[in-house]
C-alpha cells in the first residue's frame, strides 16, 4: 500500500543510497585510476548486487523484515545505490526457478534495450 510514511522510507533510503553510490564510485575511480573499465559503475553494481542478494536471502530466511525496513533498505537504499542490483536479483530468481529462457531474454532485453535507449536519447538531443 502506498502511504506517505512508505514514501518517506523509500525517499530517505534513496537519498542515502545515492550519496553512497557517488562516494563509492568516486573512491573506486581514484583507487583504480588506470583501470580499463568504468570501475566506479562496476564497483557500485557488484557491491549493490551482493548486498541485495544477501538482504533478500536474510529476509526470506527470517521472515521478520517489516515493510518499513524492506522499503528503506531494499527499495530505497539499494535502489538509490544501484538499480542494477534489482536486475541481478530478478535474473537470479528466474534462474533459480529454472526459467532459463526468460532469464536470458531478460538479460539481453535489459542490456540491448538499455544501450539502445541511451543511443536514441543521445541522438535526439544532439539533433
Amino acid at each position: 500500500m502506498i502511504t506517505t510514511l512508505n514514501i518517506l522510507w523509500v525517499g530517505l533510503g534513496g537519498f542515502l543510497g545515492s550519496v553512497g553510490r557517488y562516494l563509492v564510485g568516486v573512491g573506486a575511480r581514484r583507487w583504480l585510476a588506470h583501470a580499463w573499465l568504468p570501475v566506479g559503475t562496476l564497483t557500485v553494481n557488484v557491491v549493490g548486487c551482493f548486498a541485495l542478494g544477501a538482504l533478500t536471502a536474510w529476509a526470506t530466511r527470517h521472515e521478520t523484515v517489516g515493510e518499513p525496513t524492506r522499503l528503506f533498505l531494499m527499495v530505497g537504499l539499494l535502489g538509490g545505490f544501484t538499480t542494477f542490483s534489482t536486475f541481478g536479483v530478478d535474473c537470479y530468481e528466474l534462474i533459480r526457478s529454472e526459467q532459463f529462457g526468460r532469464a536470458l531474454t531478460n538479460i539481453v532485453a535489459n542490456t540491448v534495450l538499455g544501450i539502445a535507449a541511451v543511443a536514441v536519447g543521445f541522438w535526439l538531443v544532439k539533433r
